[in-house]
């Protein structure tokens, strides 16, 4: 009778045991999942600074015959691992800071070993057109930002209407809104680039 109370006190102590383990388990995963939503929420702002509560994650898994997902995610992450960096003219590095084409020369050349041309411009004559209501996370998107001539800016889009990109001097890298206001007016074409698309070199 003794061995049996010892043997059913041992199993109490041992549920005891897991029960608190599986109460700091889910302690950490919901402490885990509110670090998360707090970084996402860093990016839910609009350019007045108001919260958009419109903001959903990116999409990762993208349907059958849409970008590669490896390619498009790897891009996307290395653009994120740049959001604070400053903006600056002819900028070509993380140190120093981007301007908008060098920007997405680096992420390229670092994700998918593609070498972009220099300019906004040249890289809007790269890969294939993609009208804006087909827009895929990884595509580049373009802008006239000084009238209706040249190519004069690019971004990345990363889904659900938002692309990241190094505006201006005086600023750093952000997530926008395509629905602002002043770059939805600029908005010119969006293109996409393949890492296995011999047509890349073709336009």
């Amino acid at each position: 009778m003794n061995r049996f109370a010892k043997l059913t006190a041992l199993l109490a102590s041992a549920c005891m045991l897991f029960s608190a383990m599986s109460i700091a388990h889910a302690d950490d995963l919901e402490n885990m999942l509110n670090n998360r939503q707090q970084i996402l929420n860093q990016f839910n702002q609009d350019t007045n600074g108001n919260a958009d509560t419109t903001f959903m994650p990116v999409r990762v898994n993208p349907p059958a015959g849409e970008q590669s997902s490896g390619s498009a995610d790897e891009l996307i992450k290395s653009a994120m691992g740049l959001l604070g960096v400053a903006y600056r003219y002819g900028g070509t590095s993380a140190r120093t800071g981007f301007d908008c084409s060098g920007f997405m020369q680096h992420i390229f050349r670092r994700t998918m070993g593609l070498s972009l041309p220099r300019t906004s411009a040249e890289q809007a004559k790269m890969g294939s057109h993609v009208n804006r209501s087909e827009l895929q996370p990884g595509d580049m998107v373009f802008f006239r930002t000084a009238g209706r001539g040249r190519i004069s800016h690019v971004g990345l889009y990363i889904g659900n209407n938002r692309f990241i990109h190094a505006p201006r001097t005086g600023k750093n890298i952000e997530i926008t809104s395509l629905s602002n206001k002043y770059w939805n007016s600029k908005y010119a074409f969006g293109r996409r680039v393949k890492k296995h698309d011999p047509s890349r070199f073709l336009n």
